[in-house]
Order: C-alpha cells, then structure tokens, then sequence
C-alpha cells in the first residue's frame, strides 16, 4: 500500500501528552506517599466512561477502595508479592463485570432495548465474553484517565478470584476481572523497561 492520508488527520494530542499517556508511562510496583479519595476516583470515572464498549453495555462495575482498612481487605485476595503493592498505593480499584448487564439497556440503549436484552438473555457464553472483554476495555479506559489527570498506575491480575469475588461481590451478578492500584508512583520501584514488538513483527497491511 502506498500513499498517505497524513494531511487528512484532525488535531491530536500534543507530544507531552502521549509520553503521559503512552511513551513514558509506567506500570509502578511501589508508591509514594498519597491517599487517593472519593473526589479523585468520580474524576477519573467520569473521563473513563466516555470509552466505547460493544452494544454500549458498560458491563464494567467498578469498587474503589480507598481508605487503610479497604486496602487490608483487598491485600488479603493478592498473591503475597503483590500485597505491599496494594497496601501503599493510594487507592485501588477493582475492576469487575457484571453478568447480567443486558438487564440496562432500557438506560444504554434506549431506542432499542428489547433486541439488546432478548439477544443477550438467550446467549450466556456471548454474554459472559462480552462481559469480560469489555470490562477489560473499561479498565483500560479507567488507566489512561487517570494518567491522563496526572496519577500512576500499577495494574494487578495476580489475586485469588474466588477471595475477591467473596470478599467484594458475594450475593451480586458481578464478578472481578482485575484490579488496578492508582497513585504517586515511585520511580525507585521501576525495572528497566522491557521491549516491545516493533511494526513489522506483529502487523499485517493488506
């Protein structure tokens, strides 16, 4: 392929703004000293939920634990290397989907409810898959939001499922996908980077 829309391209974000966003930033495995609260988390929540999702279901539930003894709570589900990281951050939040999120249709996707929730109702497995991939998405969302509005973050997958679900969700449709610690990260619990695919290893133009 040959040629270039180069010229047709809106205005982006400035260079500053990707290193924030992309190029500079970190996954932090320690944390400076920093307490996260309320106001902070429906900040960053309210840039993230713009992110697009399948169908607009917004299958993503979000539980932020902010204060010394939500942390301990969240600490008691991670694998032990992931404990101090959880217990330092300024806050955390776990990132969950609900499986039963064709139930909200009649407030996502008012114009057509009924075809949204009757396809979904009738088939769990795209349901569940959907569920998950987009709340993985959301979470995502969630990250560049809140480095967007100048904090780190240090996502985690590494926690006992069945403990968090337990411990944060018993008794719901929801359960969790992954969490994300959200802070001032410490640049002394950085590791050299690791690489990256370029281009050419992972791309296909046809």
């Amino acid at each position: 392929m040959s040629g270039s829309n180069e010229g047709d391209r809106g205005a982006g974000i400035d260079d500053q703004a990707m290193d924030i966003l992309f190029r500079e930033a970190r996954s932090y495995n320690g944390w400076l000293p920093f307490t996260l609260g309320e106001r902070e988390a429906r900040t960053i929540y309210d840039l993230a939920r713009f992110g697009p999702t399948s169908t607009n279901g917004n299958p993503a539930r979000f539980v932020w634990a902010l204060s010394a003894e939500a942390k301990e709570k969240v600490a008691a589900c991670v694998m032990e290397g992931n404990k101090a990281k959880v217990l330092s951050s300024g806050g955390v939040a776990i990132i969950g989907f609900d499986t039963e999120f064709h139930r909200h249709y009649e407030k996502l996707m008012p114009f057509a409810p009924e075809k949204y929730h009757a396809h979904f109702a009738a088939n769990e497995q795209d349901r569940l898959d959907t569920a998950f991939r987009n709340s993985s998405l959301q979470g995502a969302y969630l990250m560049m939001a809140a480095r967007a509005l100048g904090y780190d973050c240090g996502p985690i997958s590494g926690f006992n499922h069945d403990a968090m679900n337990a411990a944060f969700f018993e008794g719901t449709s929801v359960r969790a996908n992954f969490i994300c610690c959200i802070g001032r990260g410490d640049p002394a619990s950085l590791m050299p980077r690791n690489p990256r695919f370029d281009f050419d290893e992972v791309n296909s133009v046809i």
